[in-house]
């Protein structure tokens, strides 16, 4: 099976059963639990220090994110720039 394939299957699936979820809370609970528990656990049971690390943990998160979004747009300008060029090309040998 095909990667792209793969991929929307799963994207069906997933979108499937959040659709039959009740309760999204409920469901997501033992993932939070778990994290603020790793958390807790790295500042040694310190929930101030704790609540720290949390914070630094998705700020690390947000940075990867802009970075990502800032290098999706700058190839997305360098297509279209490659793209007119091209265009600019074809309509001169014509």
């Amino acid at each position: 099976m095909p990667e792209s394939e793969r991929r929307l299957r799963s994207s069906i699936a997933a979108h499937t059963s959040w659709a039959n979820t009740e309760n999204r809370s409920k469901r997501t609970a033992p993932a939070r639990a778990a994290l603020d528990a790793k958390f807790l656990a790295e500042a040694g049971g310190d929930p101030k220090r704790a609540e720290s690390l949390r914070k630094a943990h998705f700020q690390r998160l947000a940075l990867k994110s802009a970075k990502a979004r800032r290098k999706a747009k700058e190839a997305a300008a360098e297509s279209a720039e490659v793209a007119a060029e091209l265009d600019a090309l074809g309509g001169a040998a014509c």
